[in-house]
């Protein structure tokens, strides 16, 4: 088969036509991939920055968000038959530790990564759990449905954070961000306030259904968005950027008893004024790491056939598998939204 593959520990991807097709163990399924999109997390992966060379083994295929059929299943797999229409779960749970008994098999204490622990979804076939297949019907297309996986990211922090009726802060406006910016106003935010550095993400954004778009090259994000709530700041602020900036700045933004729902991965570690900034604001803090099972998917199904929110306008591109690079340099170039790859 054909795919993308990590074959040299350095800079740069390998496109491949001769990798063998895998074959699913006893309770996998096998799945002709139909789209499969590029992750911000897979900028590690192609850069070989120290972050992958710390933990990603060469070689490997990679990548973890993608839709497809499933062409052949295990003989212990037992809900799911050649033909169904997936998308793919990135965390697979062992469903033995006290996490996965207690509805926390997102977030399981032996948790593995699909695309770092097994091969990942840059190739045409890819073979995986059946724990880690989410059904969906002929409603949505296999480009959508492949972005669904970050979209659970969005939605798992808005649901955590229940922002119904709320003044919130979407900061960061890349792939994710922009659908917790639909998907807020569909859970019933009150005020939704996307805040970026990006004029093109912002726009977007404003697509998306924001009610107001904050530019933070363009002024002090924390000023405008204390004048945006009337002087008494965010009720709840989203950290999707992953910047330490973003992180500071978002807490600064926070009304007194606000809560800040941590998903961004910073590049350091982060140090602030504990006493300050948690203490006497009393502020809640909570952090996201992705999707309930299957909770969460089933909220994003619920959106996407219940109101009026739409992944097309974060559709940033489609691209044919072999152009993987293309694809990831229009990324890098700053073009928004999600890049999709067709094997």
């Amino acid at each position: 088969m054909k795919g993308i593959i990590k074959d040299k520990r350095e800079p740069g991807v390998s496109y491949r036509t001769d990798l063998p097709v895998p074959e699913p163990g006893e309770n996998d399924v096998l799945v002709k991939v139909k789209a499969a999109a590029i992750c911000g997390s897979d900028r590690h992966n192609v850069d070989w920055d120290e972050y992958a060379a710390n933990r990603f083994p060469v070689p490997m295929v990679f990548g973890h968000e993608f839709s497809g059929e499933v062409v052949k299943i295990g003989s212990g797999v037992k809900d799911l038959k050649v033909g169904d229409r997936i998308a793919g779960e990135t965390h697979i749970p062992c469903n033995d530790c006290y996490m996965c008994a207690s509805n926390g098999r997102h977030n399981c204490a032996k948790m593995k990564l699909i695309g770092l622990h097994i091969p990942g979804s840059f190739a045409e076939y890819i073979s995986i759990p059946e724990d880690c297949a989410y059904k969906f019907d002929d409603s949505l297309s296999y480009e959508h449905a492949a972005m669904l996986e970050p979209m659970g990211v969005a939605v798992h922090a808005l649901t955590v954070a229940d922002v119904k009726d709320q003044d919130v802060v979407i900061y960061g406006a890349g792939p994710i961000g922009l659908m917790a910016v639909g998907a807020a106003k569909a859970l019933g935010a009150k005020m939704v306030i996307s805040v970026d550095r990006h004029e093109a993400r912002l726009a977007v954004a404003n697509t998306m259904g924001a009610d107001a778009i904050v530019n933070g090259n363009e002024c002090d994000p924390v000023e405008a968005v204390f004048k945006l709530t009337g002087g008494k700041g965010a009720d709840i602020v989203i950290e999707y950027a992953g910047s330490l900036s973003a992180i500071y700045l978002g807490f600064d933004m926070l009304r007194k008893s606000g809560k800040l729902i941590a998903v961004g991965v910073p590049p350091e570690k982060v140090n602030f004024d504990w006493t300050r900034t948690i203490v006497q604001k009393e502020t809640t803090v909570i952090g996201v790491f992705g999707r309930l099972m299957y909770e969460t998917w089933e909220e994003c199904d619920r959106i996407l056939k219940t109101t009026d929110f739409s992944m097309e306008p974060v559709v940033g591109g489609i691209y044919p598998l072999e152009d993987f690079m293309v694809a990831y340099d229009a990324i890098k170039t700053g073009k928004p939204g999600k890049m999709i790859l067709i094997p």
